[in-house]
């Protein structure tokens, strides 16, 4: 049975930081790009990066490049987000999600075969 399972979100102040982690089990990790997603009341799900499975890649939606950085360790089946200079509109819930080797949508939901409960982040003024 294959879970991501996400934490790290919270309530932080506008320009502060936050670090979330994503463990996957029962899936070979390094099978798999890696993305994060989010979702803010009464919006879709949006795309904010994926790494690939070796890490020699990483994509950004435009919102977020230059202020989050994706990393993993695959000995630790973890992906990582740094989220600094947090701003209101940051605030959402963020899904981990993994994509298979071989896929190449990697900002599309739809080609995502596995994902996370998600994890509230919230950013006040």
């Amino acid at each position: 049975q294959v879970q991501l399972v996400e934490s790290g979100g919270g309530l932080v102040q506008a320009g502060g930081s936050l670090r979330l982690s994503c463990t996957a089990s029962g899936l070979w990790f390094s099978g798999y790009t890696m993305g994060w997603f989010r979702q803010a009341p009464g919006k879709e799900r949006e795309f904010v990066a994926a790494i690939s499975w070796s890490s020699t890649t990483t994509w950004y939606a435009d919102s977020v490049k230059g202020r989050f950085t994706i990393s993993r360790d695959n000995s630790k089946n973890t992906v990582y987000l740094q989220m600094d200079s947090l701003k209101p509109e940051d605030t959402a819930v963020y899904y981990c999600a993994a994509l298979p080797r071989g896929r190449v949508g990697v900002r599309e939901m739809s080609e995502y075969v596995y994902w996370g409960q998600g994890t509230q982040v919230t950013v006040s003024s």
